[in-house]
């Protein structure tokens, strides 16, 4: 038989795991992961607000993650905040199989909430 039947040639001896390789993820590709996650865990996104930005630093199969937000002000923070890094550490386990060591949240802006007594630029 030859190689396109099916047939003896095309068996193959099963390869060791160690003999078979890695697949290595990007870190951009883990960063837009981080920052998918982070943009789902926010409860009410800011409209006129950018969307989250994250940097990653991968070292083996462990992550760490930056990522930069805004969020609405006045909210709880660091309830927000808490949520990111839950949210971030529990996609980026799942779609990239990494291990978080650590998710740090920077929140570059606070935007104030619509409806909020504004005078002259000034809040009361």
């Amino acid at each position: 038989m030859s190689p396109v039947d099916g047939g003896p040639a095309t068996r193959t001896k099963a390869v060791t795991a160690g003999e078979r390789g890695a697949t290595r993820i990007a870190d951009r590709v883990v960063a837009k992961i981080a920052a998918r996650a982070a943009r789902e865990a926010l409860v009410a996104p800011v409209p006129d607000s950018a969307p989250p930005d994250a940097t990653v630093v991968v070292h083996h199969e462990t992550a760490r993650v930056r990522v930069t937000l805004g969020l609405p002000y006045p909210s709880d923070i660091g309830g927000q905040c808490a949520a990111v890094r839950r949210h971030v550490i529990e996609r980026v386990g799942t779609l990239a199989g990494m291990h978080v060591s650590e998710v740090a949240v920077q929140v570059e802006r606070l935007h104030l909430a619509h409806g909020h007594d504004v005078v002259q630029g000034r809040t009361r």
